[in-house]
């Protein structure tokens, strides 16, 4: 199991922390290391998000093109981009469709599903899409391209991208990643220690004050599971430490929430959130929250996030110029102030290194083998709903 570079890991302006992906390497036998998903940049986080209206239904094209090209869309939808997995409140998705809206003239409303819910949708509506893009952890990632539920597409940059981050056709590519963390807000645990292992929150102190994103649901639900796992001795092969623990946990309260959470952690719902590192730097950093992000010192887990063209979807130029933005610098250095680490090497604020924690707390943040990892989710379902939460 390789582990992150983390010099690289916290130096935001680069984006070679991606780079220990490349080679990706089986679990480790002993391992130290949230759609969906959080805030934009300097915007307080709301407690929901609304539901996207449907997608206006692609019209029937006037005439025929030739047979090698696509139909072009017509009417209103020429000039929409449907881009799944966009909440406005995760990961600057809001500035970004914003900009892009404003450089390109198509309007890309922002989409408030998770991972899951995603891939369910481009399955149910596979005989007629209403989607152009579809964002996901990785895992779901891999699993809607091999479900051949996206087209292969390979942007501007996709050749910077490592061989372990990116579908080699281009079905998937990865465009920022974050890290597993305890988000803690300390306000509400007043005199209560901030915990500082994944062993801490097993403690009468945190009954009720727990809670991540159903891991059946969210690719950060299952990151932090397979964080769990692999912190406390387990593999991708052997899941019983981390169910064993994700047991004990559901036993002292676990929350677990179905969307976006991170609103709940500000607020004090959910006192301990475990979710992506970045959500808690934004939270701090952005909004003034009394949260304290914390790497769990038994190790943590690197989770990528990857976009891709929606195979059939109705406006594929728009779809493809949307991955463009998301991939340019610009794309880039939008998601960096999401204190996302950029899959490509951008220019950024370079204050924003200064925000979070220093790279020795990242050393033990390992990189899975995500195709193992995607493998094994199935197994892990299963034993989720019969030994967690039955």
């Amino acid at each position: 199991m390789g582990k992150i570079n983390t010099t690289l890991l916290i130096s935001l302006p680069v984006v070679a922390v991606l780079a220990a992906c490349a080679a990706v390497a089986p679990a480790p036998q002993a391992a130290p290391q949230a759609v969906v998903e959080t805030q934009p940049t300097a915007v307080a986080p709301a407690a929901t998000e609304a539901p996207l209206a449907a997608a206006p239904a692609a019209t029937e094209a006037p005439a025929a093109p030739a047979a090698t090209e696509a139909p072009a869309p017509a009417g209103e939808r020429a000039s929409l981009v449907v881009a799944y997995n966009s909440p406005e409140k995760w990961a600057n998705w809001g500035e970004v469709l914003k900009s892009f809206s404003a450089k390109t003239g198509l309007q890309a409303p922002s989409d408030p599903k998770n991972s899951g819910q995603t891939l369910a949708a481009l399955k149910a509506e596979a005989a007629a899409p209403q989607a152009d893009t579809a964002y996901f952890g990785i895992v779901f990632g891999i699993q809607a391209g091999d479900a051949g539920l996206l087209e292969a597409y390979q942007p501007p940059g996709f050749d910077e991208i490592p061989a372990g981050l990116k579908d080699p056709e281009g079905r998937w590519m990865t465009i920022h990643q974050g890290t597993v963390a305890f988000l803690v807000n300390t306000k509400v645990l007043g005199d209560t220690p901030v915990p500082q292992c994944w062993a801490d929150l097993l403690k009468p102190e945190y009954k009720d004050k727990v809670g991540f994103l159903d891991p059946t649901q969210a690719a950060i639900g299952y990151s932090v599971s397979t964080a769990a796992n692999l912190a406390l001795g387990g593999t991708l092969d052997n899941w019983d430490p981390g169910i064993q623990y994700l047991a004990q946990l559901k036993a002292n309260g676990l929350q677990l929430p179905a969307q976006t959470a991170t609103a709940l952690v500000q607020q004090g719902e959910i006192p301990i959130l475990i979710d992506a590192d970045f959500n808690g730097y934004q939270l701090k950093n952005n909004n003034d929250a009394p949260v304290e992000v914390v790497i769990p010192c038994e190790g943590s887990l690197a989770i990528p996030y990857v976009i891709g063209l929606v195979k059939g979807a109705p406006n594929p130029e728009g779809g493809k110029k949307l991955i463009d933005f998301v991939l340019s610098d610009e794309g880039q250095a939008m998601f960096a102030k999401s204190y996302l680490r950029p899959v490509r090497q951008v220019a950024v604020d370079p204050t924003i290194a200064e925000k979070v924690l220093p790279p020795s707390t990242y050393e033990k943040v390992i990189v899975p083998d995500f195709a193992q990892m995607r493998a094994a989710q199935e197994k892990f379902n299963e034993r989720w709903k019969a030994e967690v939460v039955q």
